[in-house]
């Protein structure tokens, strides 16, 4: 059964075959740093590749300069946009 992650743990365990953990010993003794340190080092790194490619949304020159074309000139509402646009609550 899963955990459930809890703010106030500042622990987290992880289970490695003892080849695994001797390579990672060896490369924070290169590195002249602990195992926690350079474990969380290199996860925080990736950690933050995977959320900036998450997030980020890449276009082909050719969508990009359609998505600025649409953005200098915008096609004219249609009846669907139209009635979202009357649908909405007026402001105070």
């Amino acid at each position: 059964m899963p955990r459930v992650a809890v703010n106030e743990n500042k622990r987290m365990q992880l289970r490695i075959q003892p080849e695994q953990k001797a390579t990672l010993m060896r490369a924070a003794a290169l590195r002249n740093t602990t195992l926690t340190d350079f474990i969380f080092q290199i996860a925080m790194r990736e950690a933050h590749v995977v959320i900036e490619e998450a997030e980020r949304i890449r276009l082909s020159e050719r969508d990009s300069l359609l998505v600025l074309d649409l953005l200098e000139n915008p096609p004219a509402p249609n009846a669907k946009l139209r009635g979202a646009i009357a649908a909405m609550p007026k402001p105070s």
